[in-house]
C-alpha cells in the first residue's frame, strides 16, 4: 500500500497541516461541547459556569484534542480521528449519566476494572437511556466518519516521517503530551480544589460543574488510600492485642440502616400536628425510657449509602482515606474487622440484608469480608414486593422479623433499605399515583413534588420503624433495636428545597462544615427483656452518648452498650475516642461539652494520628485468622 494514500480510500480533498490543526482545535470543541451536553446537569447553565471560569473550557476540550491529533496520526485523517474520539467520548459521557442515575456516583478512570457490573446494571434496572443524546453521537460520529472519506491530510513535510513510523510517532507524542498533561496539571489538587462550583461535597455535582472530561481526567492521579504520615507498620501490629471475646450480654442486635431517613419536621416550614406528622413512630420511640435518640452524623450530603455503612460497621472513616475516594467500599479487598466479627467471636448468627442487587458496591464481597455469615440480596429474595422501582420498606421489615425467628440463638442482624432511594419525581410509584399534599404553603410546584414524593416514602420508613418496635416489643428473648438514616434526601438543584423549607444544609467552606448537611436521626432501643439484661439505666448512663455522634462511632457505642466494650481492642479504642471528640467531621470536631473546633488539643490530635495509621494498617497490611 502506498504510505502516503489514505489507508482506507483516496480522499477527494486534503488538508494542509496548518488545516488539519485548526480542524482538531475545532473538533475538539464541538466533542466537548457534545459530551458536556450528554451530562444530567443544565447546558445552558454549564455554559455559564465557563464562561464565568473559562480555564475550565481549555481543560475539558484539551484531552479532547490531543486525542485527535493522536488518532489522526494513525488514520492519516482528522476526520476519521476525530470520528473514534466522539464516539468514545460520548460513550463514556452517557455512561457517566447512566452511572449517576443508578449509583449516584459518576464514571472513574478504575471504573474499566469493573465492567462485570455494566452487564449485571443493564439487566438489573430499568435504565432511562437518553435517546436524543445516543443519537447525537451517532449521527456526528457517521458524519466525521463521512467526511474523513472526502478529505484526507496532506503528506508530512519531512519525507521520512510520512509511512506508518512517522504515524506512530506523531501518536506517541500527542499520547505522551497527553500523559504529561495527566501527571502534572490535571493531577493539581489545588487548581481540582480551586474552581467554583454548587456543591464541593456532592461528587456528581463536581464532576457537573467541572465538566465530565476535566474530572475524569483528574482522577487518573487520585488514590483511593492515602498513607498516613508517621505511619509505621510494627507499631499498628502492636496495637492489634487484647482481644477478648465472650464477655458481652446475650442480647440480639438487629441494626437498620434506612434509604434517605430523615426528620424533615425539624423544617421551620413543616407544619408537623397530629395527622400531618410522618414520623409518628420515630418520634413515639424517642420518648421511651428503654431508648437512646440523637442524630448521627454521616460522610456525605445527599449521597453515599455504602460509606455510611462501612463508617459504622467498621469504625474507620470514608473522608479519612483520601480526597478522592467517593465510596469507601471499593478500598475493601480484604478481610476486615467489623461488627459481624465481634458478634460472631461471641457465638452470635450473623446476617447483613439489602433488597438491592449483590453486586452494588461489590456487596457480595465486601460482606463477606466483613464476616458476615448469611448475606441476601435481591436476587435471593422470594417474591419480593415493588413500591415503584424498589423494594418496600415493607417486605424488608418482614424478612427481617423472619430471621429472628430463624435464628437458633442471638443474633447479630444489618439491613440496608432501598424504597426512599432517589429520584423523588411524579411518577416515582407509577403515573397515577395520589401523593398526599404535604401542607406546606409557599412552595413551588417543583419543590412541592420533591417533596409530596419525598415524605410518602418517609411515612412508608417510619412505618417500617413502628412495625418492628410492635414486633420486638412483643417478644420475649432480648433485643436491642438500631434505626438510623444513611443520608440526608437530594431535594433539587442548588439545596432548593431545603431552601424553601428554611433548612441551612450548604456544606460550608473546608474547616467550616455545616454540620446540618449531615445529620440524621437514630435511636437505639431495648425492649424490656433487653432493657432488664443490659441494667437499661445504669448501661445507657455509662454510655455517656451524646445527642450527635459521628457515624464511625455508632457501631462501637452498641457494642459498649451490650456489654462488649472490652472485647475488641480497636473498638475499646474508638469508644475512647468518641469521648473526646464525638464528631469528627473532615476538619471539624465536636467536642463532648458540644462545642465545635477545628483544632483539638495535643493528645486529641494523638488520637486522631493513632486512629488514621490504625486504620490503615487494617486496610493495607492486617491479615484476619
Amino acid at each position: 500500500m502506498n504510505p502516503l494514500k489514505n489507508p482506507f480510500l483516496s480522499p477527494r480533498y486534503r488538508l494542509s497541516l496548518p488545516q488539519s490543526l485548526l480542524a482538531a482545535v475545532l473538533l475538539s470543541g464541538g466533542i466537548t461541547l457534545l459530551a458536556l451536553w450528554c451530562q444530567p446537569n443544565s447546558f445552558r447553565e454549564l455554559l455559564s459556569g465557563f464562561l464565568r471560569q473559562p480555564l475550565l473550557i481549555v481543560l475539558n476540550a484539551l484531552p479532547i484534542g490531543l486525542l485527535i491529533l493522536a488518532a489522526a496520526a494513525l488514520f492519516r485523517s482528522v476526520f476519521f480521528g476525530a470520528a473514534l474520539v466522539n464516539l468514545a467520548a460520548g460513550a463514556l459521557s452517557i455512561a457517566n449519566r447512566l452511572k449517576l442515575e443508578v449509583r449516584d456516583e459518576p464514571v472513574f478512570p478504575r471504573d474499566f476494572a469493573l465492567l462485570k457490573e455494566v452487564g449485571s446494571a443493564l439487566e438489573s434496572y430499568d435504565i432511562r437511556f437518553p435517546l436524543p443524546q445516543i443519537a447525537a453521537v451517532v449521527l456526528v460520529t457517521a458524519a466525521l466518519l463521512a467526511l474523513g472519506f472526502l478529505i484526507g491530510c496532506e503528506p508530512f513535510p519531512a519525507e521520512k516521517l510520512r509511512g506508518w513510523a512517522g504515524s506512530l510517532l506523531g501518536a506517541a507524542a500527542a499520547l505522551a503530551a497527553l500523559t504529561g498533561l495527566i501527571l502534572t496539571l490535571y493531577a493539581s489538587k489545588d487548581l481540582y480544589q480551586s474552581f467554583q462550583v454548587r456543591n464541593a461535597e456532592y461528587i456528581p455535582s463536581v464532576f457537573n460543574d467541572l465538566g465530565f472530561p476535566y474530572a475524569f481526567c483528574h482522577h487518573f492521579t487520585t488514590y483511593l488510600v492515602d498513607r498516613p504520615e508517621g505511619f509505621s507498620r510494627a507499631e499498628a501490629e502492636g496495637w492489634e492485642t487484647g482481644d477478648h471475646p465472650g464477655q458481652g450480654k446475650a442480647v440480639s442486635v438487629v441494626m437498620v440502616m434506612n434509604e434517605a431517613f430523615s426528620d424533615i419536621t425539624d423544617a421551620p416550614a413543616f407544619a408537623c400536628s397530629g395527622a400531618n406528622d410522618p414520623l409518628p413512630n420515630l418520634h413515639a420511640l424517642q420518648e421511651d425510657p428503654h431508648a437512646l435518640s440523637g442524630h448521627v452524623v454521616v460522610p456525605g450530603f445527599a449521597g453515599g449509602t455504602a460509606n455510611t455503612e462501612f463508617d459504622v460497621l467498621t469504625g474507620m472513616q470514608t473522608n479519612a482515606l483520601s480526597a478522592s475516594t467517593t465510596s469507601a467500599m471499593r478500598v475493601v479487598n480484604r478481610d476486615l474487622d467489623s461488627l459481624f466479627r465481634v458478634f460472631g467471636n461471641d457465638g452470635y448468627e450473623t446476617s447483613f440484608y439489602h433488597p438491592g442487587d449483590n453486586w452494588f458496591y461489590n456487596r457480595e464481597n465486601v460482606y463477606r469480608w466483613f464476616g458476615a455469615e448469611e448475606t441476601r440480596f435481591v436476587g435471593d429474595m422470594e417474591n419480593p414486593e415493588y413500591k415503584g422501582r424498589w423494594v418496600t420498606d415493607d417486605y424488608a421489615a418482614g424478612l427481617i422479623e423472619d430471621a429472628f425467628e430463624q435464628a437458633e440463638g442471638p443474633l447479630f442482624h444489618f439491613t440496608t433499605t432501598i424504597q426512599n432511594h432517589m429520584s423523588y419525581t411524579a411518577d416515582k410509584y407509577g403515573p397515577d399515583y395520589a401523593f398526599p399534599p404535604t401542607g406546606i404553603s409557599g412552595l413551588s410546584a417543583e419543590v412541592e413534588t420533591l417533596l409530596s414524593v419525598y415524605v410518602e416514602g418517609l411515612r412508608d420508613a417510619d412505618a417500617m420503624l413502628g412495625r418492628l418496635w410492635r414486633y420486638f416489643d412483643a417478644r420475649e428473648e432480648p433485643v436491642v433495636l438500631v434505626y438510623w438514616g444513611d443520608h440526608l434526601p437530594y431535594l433539587g438543584n442548588d439545596m432548593l428545597g431545603y431552601k424553601q423549607l428554611g433548612l441551612d444544609v450548604a456544606p460550608g467552606p473546608e474547616g467550616q462544615e455545616n454540620l446540618t448537611a449531615y445529620k440524621t436521626p437514630f435511636v437505639i432501643w431495648a425492649n424490656a427483656a433487653a432493657a432488664e439484661a443490659l441494667d437499661w439505666e445504669n448501661a445507657a448512663e455509662a454510655l455517656d452518648l451524646p445527642e450527635t455522634v459521628s457515624a464511625c462511632f455508632l457501631g462501637a457505642a452498641v457494642l459498649e452498650l451490650t456489654g462488649r466494650g472490652g472485647e475488641s481492642p480497636w473498638f475499646s479504642f474508638l469508644n475512647q475516642l468518641r469521648r473526646e471528640l464525638p464528631v469528627v467531621q473532615k476538619n471539624v470536631y465536636q467536642l463532648a461539652g458540644g462545642s465545635l473546633t477545628g483544632e483539638p488539643g495535643p493528645e486529641q490530635q494523638d488520637l486522631l494520628r493513632k486512629w488514621r495509621r490504625w486504620s490503615y494498617y487494617k486496610l493495607q497490611y492486617k491479615e484476619l485468622p
